[in-house]
Order: structure tokens, then sequence, then C-alpha cells
């Protein structure tokens, strides 16, 4: 018999010693003491130069358009010096608002080398919502495709610090929705990219570690969604993040499947870019280990699985959803998935039960289950190998560089207790080099959820005696309806507007395959009545269509509240699931 393999605590321990490639140091970032990474590379430029190595190896894989990593270098690196030749500087926001395209990560990178701030807006967002996220962040130029485009060209009075609107490459002719005649110019990718030599390098630009690279969208208390700013060590972080847990697998369990999430060779892009999973946790990360990324125009099971056969794909993953449709197709055994490796996923609870369907489904594949927020650019912890299989409710340890506690009810300290009870629950609070330095332009928002390095999840759960972390409950009002965040407050005030509501509350109700629905109360005015369809189209004229209620339940007596007027929605579902 072989030599048992290595705990957790010692793989760690060995990874991180003096010495090592994931050595640990401390160092001030923003004033505040903090665990890092010493040999992390300091900027995502840094990142970036080292994609070049990859050479002609395929990256970008989209329908029948096919990118290799030296061809994506050659045009990331042109555009960084478009956008300073249009008048961007470090920075400056840039927006994205489309699908997932090649294009998409070529402006990515475009726009962080220069030294600019990406903004990624949400694709499914209404027009009102893409006016906010772009007035919002002051955007000067704006990546989008067709689809987003209709819906922003008749804002351009609204937004007068956009300059330019660039069309991205869905493979179709854009010609017709160039203008270059008004204030904010619309121009075609080709054409703002012009001539893209063979030898194309990045602008000369300055860029230090803790200079802003990002902004993603979250929802804040007023209904009205709050820019999380991301710096470059934030995201440079999580990609050492997600490369320490893929060795220490590597380390305790070999080459096998239980060590199959080192690097994947083809990854199914089958979450929005706009997620700062999908551009954080998966696309800089697949950039920088030399991985495929495989882009479909819609997440479809049956076309998924035809492409898992196709481009031999050996990643998958997103939200538990994603993978459950998957299992659940009935045509999943005619297609050949023996090349997957790795079934990962996170942002929605998993049920147990997934861990079982998984290795029944993939004789090779390992699962894992991870937890982080648009806060702490992506990942904090992650549950894989026969940790997982042993703890299938846990999301895993928190990575070496974080430091998460349980904060108990009522707690007003800026510093978490010291000690931690196994059996303590409370809200998680987290310290690290990936947590964001705030929210833009809402410093009343920043001091509510950052203290002293600290970020207040929200979420409520405990650690157990091995570290091991256990979500058991959420963000209190936030639904996430088969992958995406549903911000309850916001549906909420959509529906306040319709005349005939008197109150409402809007909550998730367990669905079989999205995971949760959205499901509204509502309480009508006296002699008045009103249809849910009519509902339905109110608020699909106010907000994307995920965020549309499918459930109504019309009550004929108050909405319970608390004493300071808060809908008590845990009483609320216990009432609906009693009736």
């Amino acid at each position: 018999m072989g030599d048992p393999p290595l705990s957790l605590a010692q793989a760690t321990a060995l990874m991180t010693a003096p010495g090592q490639v994931f050595e640990l140091e401390e160092r001030l970032v923003n004033g505040v003491p903090t665990t890092v990474w010493k040999n992390a590379p300091a900027t995502l430029r840094d990142v970036f130069e080292s994609t070049s190595r990859h050479g002609e190896r395929e990256f970008l894989v989209y329908e029948d358009e096919r990118m290799s990593f030296a061809e994506h270098y050659r045009r990331a690196a042109t555009l960084s010096r478009r956008l300073v030749e249009v008048g961007v500087g470090p920075g400056d926001r840039v927006a994205i608002a489309s699908r997932n395209l090649p294009d998409w990560v070529c402006a990515y990178w475009g726009i962080v080398i220069a030294g600019a701030i990406a903004v990624p807006l949400n694709a499914w967002w209404s027009s009102d919502e893409l006016r906010y996220g772009l007035a919002d962040s002051g955007a000067r130029v704006l990546f989008v495709d067709d689809e987003r485009l209709d819906r922003v060209r008749p804002l351009w009075d609204d937004l007068v610090d956009l300059n330019y609107a660039v069309v991205l490459s869905t493979g179709e002719p854009v010609a017709r929705a160039t203008d270059q005649s008004g204030r904010v110019r619309v121009v075609s990718f080709d054409d703002f990219l012009g001539t893209v030599d063979r030898d194309a390098t990045p602008v000369d630009v300055s860029i230090e570690p803790d200079d802003d690279a990002t902004i993603f969208y979250t929802s804040g208390t007023t209904g009205r969604p709050k820019g999380a700013v991301a710096t470059h060590r934030n995201i440079v972080t999580n990609l050492m993040n997600l490369f320490f847990i893929g060795q220490r697998s590597t380390l305790r369990f070999g080459d096998g499947p239980a060590g199959a999430a080192t690097y994947p060779t083809a990854n199914l892009l089958n979450i929005p870019l706009f997620h700062a999973t999908g551009c954080l946790a998966v696309m800089v990360v697949n950039a920088a280990a030399g991985g495929r990324l495989v882009m479909m125009h819609h997440f479809d099971a049956g076309q998924a699985l035809a492409i898992i056969e196709r481009e031999r794909i050996t990643a998958i993953g997103g939200v538990p959803t994603v993978v459950m449709q998957l299992l659940d197709h009935p045509d999943f055994e005619r297609f050949d998935t023996s090349s997957v490796r790795l079934v990962s996923y996170g942002g929605a609870p998993s049920p147990p039960e997934l861990v079982r369907r998984i290795a029944e489904a993939f004789q090779l594949a390992q699962p894992g289950n991870g937890y982080g927020l648009t806060e702490t650019a992506a990942a904090v912890a992650l549950n894989n190998g026969p940790d997982y299989v042993a703890r299938p409710s846990s999301c895993g340890p928190a990575v070496p560089v974080c430091r998460v506690a349980v904060v108990p009810d009522g707690y007003t300290e800026d510093e978490p207790p010291a000690l931690i009870n196994p059996v303590q629950v409370g809200e998680l609070w987290i310290k690290g080099p990936n947590v964001v330095r705030g929210y833009w332009n809402k410093p009343e928002e920043t001091a509510r959820s950052f203290t002293r390095g600290w970020l207040h999840t929200g979420d409520v759960g405990r650690i157990d005696a091995d570290g091991f972390i256990y979500i058991v409950d959420r963000a209190k009002d936030m639904i996430i309806r088969g992958g995406e965040n549903v911000y309850s407050i916001a549906v909420e005030a959509a529906l306040f507007e319709h005349p005939d509501v008197a109150d409402c509350a809007v909550i998730g109700i367990p669905h079989p395959t999205l995971g949760e629905e959205v499901a509204a109360v509502i309480v009508v005015r006296p002699g008045r009545t009103v249809r849910a369809e009519e509902l339905s189209t109110h608020v699909r004229q106010r907000l994307a269509h995920f965020e549309v209620p499918t459930r109504y339940f019309f009550r004929g007596e108050p909405i319970p509240r608390n004493p300071q007027g808060k809908v008590l929605k845990t009483a609320l579902r216990e009432s609906l699931r009693a009736d």
C-alpha cells in the first residue's frame, strides 16, 4: 500500500513554506496588515504578458470562430493603444455590455492593460438599468453587441460622459449599426481596432497593484445596483487562490480524478462574463494557465452536451442548476462525456445528492463546490475531491490568504471575535487581499459593508473545527434564479409602481431546475382587481426578464412586518409553505 494522502493542513504547510511558489507574507494593503501571496503577479498587465508564452495554442472558441493566444494578445495589445488614442487614460471607466463573445475577452484585456477600469454590465439588464450603470460609472467608451446597442442608442443624450460605442463582432456585418456623425460615435469593433501588427505590444502605462481594475455591479439596499471596485491585487489574488487550490488537490490526491482540479485544458464557458465568476474565476484563470474557453450563444443542455463531445471539454460548471440540467437531459447517454475531469460550481446552494449524481454520470470527473462573492473578486473557498464527498454540505476551507470569521447577531465592533465555536452560526466576515476596496461612489454603503479590511458578507454560516465553511442561509433578501441574482427590493419597487398594488413582498421559493423562482405576494388596493399576467407585463417593462415574478400569491390580510416596518420574509415563506 502507498503512503496515505497528505492532510489538508500538511499540504497547505508544505506549499506555503518559505521559498515555495505559494509562500505567504504580511503587507500593508490600504493601511491594513494583510496576508498576501508573496510571489503573486503584481498586476493584470503581468498576467497578460504571461499569456504570450502560450503562442498559437487555441484560446477562444465561439461557434465557427477560433482565436489563438497569440492572436488574442495582438488584438488586446492593439486595442489598449486605440483606447489611449481616443482619450482613455488611467482610471477612466470603459464599459462592456454584451453576451459572451471572443471580442468581449479582447476588450476586457485591452481595457485593463491600458490602466483603465473595465465595467462589465449585466447583458440582461433593461434599458433603464443599463442607463444607470453607464451613468453611475461615468463610462467614456462602451463595447456593446447589436442587441444591447438597440437598448442604449436612445439613451445617448443622458450619457454625458460617453464618447464611443464600439459594436462587438458577432460574425455578422455591423455596418448598419455604425454612425460617426453624432456626439456618441458608433463604430464597429474591427474599424475601431484598425490594423493589428504581428509584433503588437500594449501601450506603455504605469500600473500599480492597488490601482482599480474592474467595477462589477451588485445590488444595494436602495434597489439600485452598486459597483464593487476591484483592484489589480484583488484579481491576481483570486488567480493565485485558484492555482493554489488546484495544485494542492494534485499534491494530495495525484493526477487522477480526485486531483483533477488542477488546470482544465478545455472549459465550457456557460457563465456570463459580466459575472465576477465568469470573468475572474474562469476567463482570467484560463488565460494565465493556457486553457481553452469554449463559448455558447446561450446555454442549452442538449447543445452543451454536443459541444462537450465535439470539443473534448474537460471542465464544466457554473451554478448547480446548469449541472442538473445536463444530467437531466433525456439524451445525456447518447453523448460522449468521458473527457470531463472537473465539474465545479458555485453561486447557489447545491443539494448534497448532486455529488453522487456527478460521480455516477461522469466516471472520471471530480465534483467541486465553491464560495465567493463579487466583493471578494470571486473565490474564497473551494471543496473538492474526497473532501467534498466527505462534507457535501460544505463549500470548503478558506484559502490561506483569507481569514473568515463567524460574527454573532448584534455584534458592533470593527474586528470580529477571536474565538470561533464550531457550532456557532452567524454572519460571515472575510478579510484578505482579494476583498474589494468598496463600492463606486457609495461611501455610506461602503462603510456599512467594510471595516478595517473586513467584508461583512450578509451570508449566515458556520465553520467547523477543521476550518470548513457551511453556508446555512444567504444574504437576507436575495433570490438565486438559475444562477442569476434577483434582488427583491428592486422587484418590489417595480410592483409598487402599479396603481392597483397596495403592498407587496418578493421572495424565492424552491424550483426543481432553477433552484428558486421569483414569487410575489400582493395585497391589492381596496375595490381594485389585477391579474398576475398584468403585473408580469408591468414588471417586464422595467426590469430584466429573469427578475419578473413567475408566481403570485394574493393576500386579503396585511403582509407580516416587524416594528421597524421590515417584511418578515421568513414568516411569510412559512405561511406560504403551510398553505
